[in-house]
């Protein structure tokens, strides 16, 4: 080789690695390279193989003992030698805090993210465009999760009209993480690990961009399957910059997210509305929104309900127990 690089740690079988013997069998004319560790290198038996015209030169920015403050290698025209950090000047640091105070200030001011390690990167014309469509992804993917029973196999997100153009990397992230969160813990993930945790638990994520259709010129829809079926959510921004749900399971309603929600799928009958309200009167807890879509007469129905306080365990199985309900979940946003 003309040129041999060292890259390895410096271990107890490490210790002079390159030695005088290994120097004899390079190429005469060869160059070495270390800048791995020091030690790796037998610094003398280099300057011996420089000064005897066996190797053309030398570059380290590691040494044996450090701070090299004495090297016989610092003697040699052919040598290069350089500090492990080179590029950490007086100047250098002054730049990086420079251009770290300009992203926070960037961040706080419009929200726009740039070199960041756990969020993708948003630019300043982006930031306020989409920040209605990262709250609404976050509340349709903690739906998709919070009610997901089982293991999901794939996702599948529509950006349907002008949303489709967006930078939509953050979108995804942001999307990918609310889903998971109810699932694996709130702690457990964030916008960069999302997508990797997902690929690691073998759930396939792809999106789809659409031109506008619909009743809604922009919307997102967010496909959620499992071995038992496919969950379908979707929801769009309306002109007062909020999130809205528009779709569940195929079925259109208008709701706005609330912290504190309530989910009941039933089959569709006269008396179902006036039962529920009921128990929730029993049960102490107090409407604040309702939004309702069916199917078809008889068929399945949705309710959703926005709620003053968190809805308990029990208090949703006696949900469940009421006459037509197939299901009821508590939802937290």
């Amino acid at each position: 080789s003309d040129f041999v690089s060292l890259h390895l740690p410096l271990t107890k079988n490490t210790v002079n690695f390159i030695s005088s013997s290994e120097l004899t069998i390079m190429k005469p004319g060869a160059r070495l390279i270390n800048c791995a560790r020091g030690g790796l290198v037998d610094e003398a038996a280099v300057f011996n193989a420089i000064s005897s015209g066996h190797l053309s030169g030398a570059a380290f920015d590691v040494f044996q003992e450090e701070p090299a403050v004495e090297n016989p290698l610092f003697s040699l025209d052919n040598v290069i030698c350089t500090p492990h950090l080179g590029a950490s000047t007086k100047e250098a640091q002054e730049n990086v805090a420079f251009q770290i105070s300009q992203q926070i200030c960037s961040y706080l001011r419009s929200g726009s993210i740039s070199n960041a390690l756990n969020a993708p990167s948003i630019t300043p014309e982006e930031a306020p465009l989409l920040r209605p469509w990262v709250a609404l992804v976050e509340v349709l993917g903690s739906f998709a999760g919070q009610v997901t029973e089982t293991a999901i196999e794939e996702v599948e997100i529509e950006f349907v009209g002008s949303v489709r153009e967006f930078n939509l990397n953050p979108l995804v992230c942001v999307l990918i993480a609310a889903i998971l969160r109810p699932i694996i813990g709130k702690d457990s993930v964030n916008m960069v690990s999302a997508p990797i945790i997902a690929r690691e638990r073998g759930v396939k994520i792809s999106e789809v961009r659409k031109d506008a259709q619909g009743a809604f010129g922009s919307y997102v829809r967010l496909l959620v399957t499992t071995k038992q079926q496919t969950r379908s959510i979707a929801g769009t921004i309306y002109s007062d910059g909020k999130p809205r749900f528009i779709q569940i399971k195929g079925i259109n309603l208008e709701a706005e997210p609330q912290p504190f929600m309530i989910y009941a799928t039933n089959q569709d009958s006269p008396g179902f509305i006036g039962s529920l309200g009921t128990e929730l009167g029993n049960l102490g807890i107090n409407i604040a929104t309702f939004a309702l879509g069916r199917s078809s007469k008889n068929g399945e129905a949705i309710a959703l309900l926005g709620v003053d306080e968190p809805i308990s365990k029990s208090d949703i199985e006696k949900i469940r127990r009421l006459p037509k309900v197939i299901n009821a979940h508590s939802l937290v946003f």
